[in-house]
């Protein structure tokens, strides 16, 4: 079976929302799930707009694709995400026991290899560094913006 869409393709989805997310004023984070070659949800951060600490795009995109698939497990599916997870999205991600995470940028304060490299499922297969510079640019240009 041929998959016509690659990692990059997906993690250019991810950093729309994660754009889309600046203009609203969010960190720019964003988060697609993919399941059989294609986007079943798609987030982006809404902390403040929903004053909620725990909307992160991540958990926001595996609400919306549970309830896509009308299942409480993402097993056959992968996250992209712009950003390395937190240790909340990463427990999440374990408990929804998706197959793959791919992130671009790596976050060395607040990601979850940092904290709990543990995790997730010890059968997650983790792609790091897609579009890593894009990624991380999107983070660097709003906080300098915020400053």
């Amino acid at each position: 079976m041929m998959i016509p869409f690659t990692d990059e393709y997906f993690m250019k989805q991810a950093l729309s929302e994660a754009r889309t997310a600046a203009t609203e004023g969010e960190v720019p984070v964003g988060a697609v799930v993919v399941c059989s070659g294609r986007i079943i949800a798609r987030a982006h951060n809404q902390t403040e707009r929903l004053n909620d600490p725990t909307a992160h795009a991540e958990m926001l995109a595996i609400t919306a694709a549970v309830n896509v698939l009308g299942a409480k497990y993402l097993t056959g599916c992968a996250l992209y995400v712009t950003v390395e997870p937190c240790v909340m999205c990463a427990g999440a991600i374990a408990w929804a026991q998706i197959d793959t995470l791919a992130y671009g940028a790596s976050d060395e304060k607040r990601g979850y290899r940092l904290y709990a490299a543990g995790a997730l499922h010890p059968g997650t297969l983790v792609k790091t560094g897609i579009l890593e510079n894009e990624c991380a640019e999107e983070m660097r240009a709003f906080f300098r913006n915020k400053r």
